[in-house]
Formats: C-alpha cells, sequence, structure tokens
C-alpha cells in the first residue's frame, strides 16, 4: 500500500481534537490568554524553508487550550452560540476531507443531493412551503440578506423593474418597515442591499421586544407602493416572538412582502411544547435561521428560505460560459446563495436531522428552554436578584441589586471564575446579564454549578 502524507498528521490532530473534547466539559470557559501572549506564541517572521507540519498542529492545539473560549462547553452561555453535537462534528470532518466546491452540481452531486435532501427535511420541519427555494449560507447575517435580496427582487419585478439589471438607481422605492427590536443584521443587509439604514420605518416594540401590531397597521395605512417588512422570531435579549399571524394579516393585507428574521426562534417550529409562539409564520414570504444555534452543528451554517423561489433564484443565481450548469432537476447551490466557491455546509445539517430526527429536534429545543427557565427560578430566589423577561425560550436576562455598576461587576467577576461564560446588555436603558441556552449538552447540574457561580459573585459584591 502507498504511504500517504495525510495519516500521520491526521493522527496528530485527532488525539488533539479528542484531548480538547474530553477537557472541554470541566475546563476553564473563557480564554486564559493575552493577546500579547499568543502573539509571543504564534508570531514569527514567516521562515523561508517552513517547519514540520507535526509541529505546526501542535502549536496550534497547544495554544488553543488557553487561546480559545469553550464555545462548545454545556456552560457557555454567550451570544446564542451552540455546541457541536457529535454526528454534527464528525461529518464537518468528513466535509474537510471531502473538500468539495458545493458551487455547481457537476463539482460535487452528493453534496448537491445531501442539500437537496436536508432542505426539504428543514421545510418539513418548521412546516413551511414545500416549494420554497433553500439556500445554505454562512449564518443568518447572510440568510438575512439572501431574502431581503430574494425580497427586494420581487417586489421591484411587481412594480415593473429589474433591479439586477439596472440596480437601484431610479426604481420605484421601496418602503422599508422594522420593528424598533430588529436584529443588528437585518440593518447590515439593508445596507449591503443598498437600501441604507436611514430608510428604515421602525415600529414600536413592546415591553417584551415585539413589535405592536396595531402600530404596523397604523404606518402601513400610511404607506403606498411596495413595501417590506421585516419581523422577528426570537429577540435576541428576551427571546420574544413578534404577534406573527397579526403581523401576516397586516402583510397580505397591504400585499407587502413579509420577512422573519428566525435566527434560532424558528426552531421553536420543531417544538410541539414551543410551536405555538411562532404561529403564524407560514404567512411569511421568507425566513432566515441558524443552523449552528440550537440545531448545534458547527461553524458556520445558516439558512436562508424563499417561498418563492423563483424570486429567490432570479435574485441569487450567477451564469458564465465556463461553467457547466445543470439544465435538469439537478440542484447547483450557486442559484440560492450569494457565494460562488463554498464548503458543503449542508452535510453536518444533513446528518444532525438523520440522527436525531423530528422527536429529537423538539426534544433539543424543549431541553434548552427547560434549562434556561432552570437557571431562572434559582436566581430569582435570590435577594436583590431580579429576571427581567418572561422566559419564553432559552434567554434570560438578569439584574443585580437594580444597579448598573453591581450588574456590570457580577457579568466581569463570573467570566474571570470561569465555571461559565455570559455576557452583558442594555435593556430598556438599564445594564443586564444576559444567559443564553442553546447547548445539546447542557444538563441541570451544569445549570445548578453556573447559577452557584453567579451567586457567589453577587454576594461577595455584596458583602463588599
Amino acid at each position: 500500500m502507498t504511504a500517504t502524507p495525510f495519516g500521520p498528521l491526521l493522527e496528530r490532530a485527532h488525539d488533539h481534537a479528542f484531548e480538547y473534547l474530553r477537557e472541554l466539559p470541566d475546563r476553564h470557559v473563557d480564554a486564559s490568554a493575552t493577546r500579547d501572549e499568543l502573539l509571543a506564541a504564534l508570531g514569527a517572521p514567516l521562515a523561508a524553508g517552513g517547519e514540520a507540519g507535526e509541529a505546526v498542529i501542535d502549536l496550534l492545539a497547544t495554544q488553543a487550550v488557553r487561546g480559545t473560549a469553550a464555545c462548545s462547553s454545556p456552560r457557555y452561555f454567550g451570544f446564542v452560540i451552540g455546541g457541536a453535537y457529535p454526528v454534527a462534528l464528525a461529518a464537518d470532518w468528513l466535509v474537510s476531507t471531502w473538500d468539495q466546491n458545493a458551487g455547481i452540481y457537476v463539482i460535487s452531486p452528493l453534496v448537491a443531493v445531501v442539500e437537496e435532501v436536508a432542505a426539504g427535511w428543514l421545510l418539513d420541519l418548521f412546516d413551511l412551503p414545500r416549494e420554497s427555494g433553500v439556500g445554505f449560507v454562512t449564518g443568518c447575517q447572510m440568510a438575512n440578506f439572501t431574502c431581503l435580496a430574494a425580497a427586494r427582487h420581487g417586489m421591484l419585478r411587481r412594480a415593473g423593474w429589474d433591479v439586477e439589471a439596472d440596480g437601484l438607481y431610479g426604481a420605484p422605492r421601496v418602503n422599508i418597515v422594522a420593528s424598533a427590536e430588529a436584529h443588528i443584521t437585518i440593518d447590515v443587509a439593508l445596507r449591503y442591499l443598498g437600501f441604507g439604514t436611514r430608510a428604515i420605518q421602525r415600529v414600536e416594540a413592546d415591553e417584551q421586544g415585539r413589535m405592536r401590531a396595531d402600530r404596523l397597521a397604523g404606518l402601513m395605512a400610511s404607506l403606498e407602493g411596495p413595501t417590506i417588512i421585516c419581523a422577528q422570531a426570537g429577540n435576541v435579549n428576551t427571546g420574544a416572538v413578534d404577534p406573527l399571524r397579526e403581523i401576516g394579516a397586516i402583510a397580505q393585507r397591504h400585499q407587502a412582502w413579509l420577512h422573519v428574521d428566525g435566527a434560532f426562534g424558528l426552531w421553536a417550529r420543531a417544538s410541539h411544547r414551543h410551536a405555538a409562539l411562532a404561529d403564524g409564520i407560514e404567512l411569511a414570504d421568507s425566513w432566515a435561521t441558524d443552523a449552528h444555534k440550537w440545531l448545534n452543528v458547527p461553524y458556520d451554517s445558516g439558512v436562508a428560505i424563499v417561498r418563492h423561489a423563483q424570486d429567490h433564484r432570479a435574485a441569487m443565481t450567477s451564469t458564465a460560459a465556463y461553467l457547466i450548469q445543470t439544465q435538469g432537476t439537478e440542484r447547483d447551490a450557486v442559484d440560492w446563495v450569494p457565494e460562488f466557491s463554498r464548503r458543503a455546509r449542508g452535510v453536518p445539517v444533513y446528518a444532525t436531522l438523520r440522527a436525531l430526527g423530528r422527536d429529537g429536534v423538539g426534544d433539543l429545543v424543549d431541553r434548552c428552554c427547560a434549562r434556561a427557565n432552570q437557571v431562572a427560578e434559582i436566581l430569582s430566589g435570590e435577594s436583590g436578584v431580579r429576571i427581567l423577561n418572561d422566559v419564553v425560550l432559552n434567554q434570560v436576562l438578569v439584574r443585580f441589586a437594580d444597579d448598573e455598576d453591581t450588574t456590570r461587576r457580577v457579568i466581569a467577576g463570573v467570566q474571570q471564575d470561569g465555571t461559565c461564560w455570559l455576557g452583558g446588555t442594555t435593556w430598556h436603558g438599564r445594564a443586564a446579564m444576559r444567559i443564553s441556552v442553546s447547548n445539546w449538552a447542557t444538563s441541570e447540574e451544569d445549570v445548578a454549578r453556573s447559577a452557584d457561580a453567579i451567586m457567589k459573585v453577587f454576594r461577595a459584591l455584596q458583602r463588599g
């Protein structure tokens, strides 16, 4: 048998990876090294002759122990970041091994078919129109961009304008409507698409961050011309979901395009227990979500879904004389996403959906929500601790001693302690701790340990 240069390096990487995963459940959750320390270890003039591959792998692995936050830890509660489900990680290793450019069918029939099947499974899981277009993108930023590009195309096409050929200069004005609590990725997508953020007409939100349907109805009555409405399933602070059935009815009445940013909240549709929170979401014209959040696949993995597949494809597709693009039923991913060359990011989605099944995905969502309620219940029993939101999904907002400085000091103290990691935010002008439970591996014990660490930091501050 011919010797392969991959064997020793892959075995070495495998051993390092297993050691990293073995230590993950019990390690200090935050990174421990500073920028200067990492630069001292990793920085050097680029050598003319290079270095041994084994030495490079060893260097990266040893510095990762102190230079990475343990984002896959069951006690990492920052930024709505999921872990890596075992089958998803294993599938992602295969994706790197195959090294397929997943842009067109002719390069990788396997990946094209896997993503076609995974797309159908997602539409079924979310109970969205089965004829919808689906694109696997880097994350919800590009999912929002892709969906809103389709919305731009669709609304201007109805007005008799070809935006792909003629651009926005001289085009009919498109009204852009979004909640005052819209995620920043909506603003960024609108910037990328040439609308600009000053064009956004903001709709007031309620105390939980839900768009007020009555205010939306009033605004829509004053608008004329093509309109895109951006709603939300899962407020990034509270987890609250906009009243989507009411919003959907308003959008239909005014023939507006309704887009829903469901970065994590769309996954509530997979849960019998929580699906009612997203009631009416099926009335929308497009949906954006992340698989690297609640499906717990490795980064990067977002999903763009558009009811009107012809608008989706027209907004994204690209052609060239040298390409061999399908004219049949085969799927070319380049028709549905902004990227041309791309990795086969739909494969871990396929693997995880197949391994978990419909019930497994629903259970994953339910367990995370239960753990969020658990931490809220424990912390709310402590004198001087207040939960600021209704815990409807996996987000918890906490304030300490009803004081800005104390709250921020508790957050910093918990991060330094390392038992768990969580971040801060500002909610209705007040500092708050933000806890997001998004990891498949988070147990009741993990939550209890984390809550105990939080209370210890707070009590120490109270004692002065």
